[in-house]
């Protein structure tokens, strides 16, 4: 059963309404929500190999352990100022520096921009003299797709594999083709089908919704590092995540698969005031510490 914590922040999601106003409405209202890392958790902005970034650091955070964080949004909002609360969670849970990462948005910048700032980030740690086995990439709902993304195409390029992946409700079906699109619209109070479509042509831009690193629900896992997937069951982008798991396993990926009961979509976000927020963080926390010791 699901803490008495929950319809408090059903309540809040209620209340925001990321559909309406213009684009710019949309992004100021996400920009809004995180600004504020967690109390001594330090913030520094850097330029990672041309793309903004910031340095969110934990007190207790291994210098030697880096956590590359790819928000999300929709490919067409979030920011460095939505995610900065979370990722300084992530940050002091996971006890690693969290890049995190201020990638184009569509439909200004649409694909392949994203997943060309996501591998000219992680190239620039290895520049930095970090090696690609004390790294992991996570990031969630458009930033969980982005994570499987960078995934690909770094193996796709030859690049050296980080660590392992963290993908949030990700969202790695562009075409919303998953049943819970459809079963579970009645129950989430985050998004919308027709706002999912609306981004999803803004960036794609033409490209193939079935490309891989639009949607790496159509990729090939195999020789990818492990992965940690998280998400709700009260979200319409579950069967995106569970679709995924099941590939990434067949393909022998190690595959861990988590399914929070009644939790909406990307509930991590809800630290210090849901608790199943914090029992989650902690265990994305728990598991990078053991995938990068």
């Amino acid at each position: 059963m699901a803490s008495a914590e929950l319809a408090k922040v059903n309540e809040l999601l209620a209340a925001i309404d990321l559909s309406a106003g213009t684009l710019e409405d949309r992004r100021a209202v996400m920009s809004s929500f995180g600004q504020l890392a967690p109390e001594g958790v330090s913030v520094t902005p850097v330029d990672a190999g041309g793309v903004p970034a910031e340095w969110v650091v934990a007190p207790e955070a291994d210098a030697d352990r880096v956590l590359l964080y790819l928000h999300g949004g929709g490919y067409c909002m979030g920011s460095l100022d939505s995610h900065r609360r979370l990722v300084g969670h992530l940050s002091t849970q996971a006890k690693a520096r969290v890049l995190n990462v201020d990638y184009r948005l569509a439909p200004e910048h649409p694909f392949p921009a994203a997943v060309d700032d996501a591998v000219a980030a992680f190239r620039w740690l290895l520049g930095e003299g970090l090696t690609a086995d004390r790294i992991a990439i996570a990031g969630d709902s458009a930033g969980g797709g982005l994570t499987l993304a960078t995934l690909l195409a770094l193996r796709d390029a030859g690049d050296p594999m980080p660590a392992a992946g963290v993908p949030l409700s990700p969202w790695a079906d562009l075409e919303g083709t998953g049943e819970s699109v459809r079963t579970k619209a009645e129950v989430d109070l985050m998004v919308r089908a027709d706002r999912l479509k609306e981004s999803a042509d803004w960036y794609a831009n033409g490209a193939d919704l079935r490309q891989p690193h639009v949607s790496p629900l159509h990729g090939d896992y195999r020789g990818l590092p492990p992965l940690l997937i998280q998400v709700g069951d009260a979200e319409i982008l579950l069967d995106d995540a569970t679709r995924v798991a099941a590939i990434a396993e067949a393909a022998g990926v190690e595959t861990t698969l988590e399914v929070w009961d009644d939790m909406p979509h990307v509930f991590q976000a809800f630290t210090g005031l849901l608790p199943e927020a914090d029992q989650a963080v902690a265990r994305i926390g728990e598991w990078l510490r053991t995938r990068i010791p």
